[in-house]
């Protein structure tokens, strides 16, 4: 009778050791991804990026380039799409022409 109270001493402690090694899994992913991923989308015009868990501001290519885009609808939406105001022309500054 005392093997069988041993056995299942052990089988019972190694249902704890799963059990504990998965909520301390479960608790790292909360900390270390969950978290950091919902603090990033609710602030407002971010990225995130699950690969290498970063919060990251985007950026348009013609400030990186310093090409400007000429086609004022596609300007104004892409300042839309990373949530700056679209400027409106400088007096006296006619509207560059949009190519058909």
């Amino acid at each position: 009778m005392n093997a069988n109270i041993e056995r299942m001493k052990l089988i019972f402690l190694g249902f704890l050791a799963v059990f504990v090694a998965g909520a301390i899994g479960v608790g790292v992913w909360q900390v270390g991804w969950v978290m950091p991923r919902d603090k990033c989308e609710k602030e407002q015009r971010k990225w995130w990026d699950p690969d290498q868990r970063v919060c990251a501001q985007p950026v348009l290519v013609s400030d990186i380039t310093g090409r400007v885009i000429t086609d004022d609808k596609a300007l104004a939406e892409a300042k839309k799409a990373i949530g700056r105001p679209a400027a409106p022309a400088a007096k006296g500054e006619a509207a560059p022409a949009a190519k058909p």
